[in-house]
């Protein structure tokens, strides 16, 4: 299995690839387009299991708990830390 630490840090360039600055000028990407990029899909093996720990770490935000593909495309993923 990869590196924790390492999958946040790919999905940090990711979120900054895909995304795009919200009023706070912070970084953010619809749960639905990271999910769908192809990249992000051969990247990570469980990308909401990633999401989860860099929430955890507080390195993004989002609304929920979990996130489901397609109940949740339209949820905001948050870059705290630039």
């Amino acid at each position: 299995t990869m590196n924790v630490e390492h999958e946040i840090s790919l999905l940090v360039e990711e979120i900054r690839r895909l995304g795009t600055k919200n009023a706070d000028g912070q970084v953010s990407v619809k749960f639905g387009v990271l999910f769908a990029d192809e990249k992000c899909a051969n990247l990570f093996e469980a990308l909401v299991g990633t999401l989860k720990a860099a929430k955890r770490r507080k390195i993004v935000t989002y609304q929920g708990e979990l996130l489901l593909q397609g109940v949740h495309d339209n949820v905001d993923i948050v870059l705290l830390q630039d």
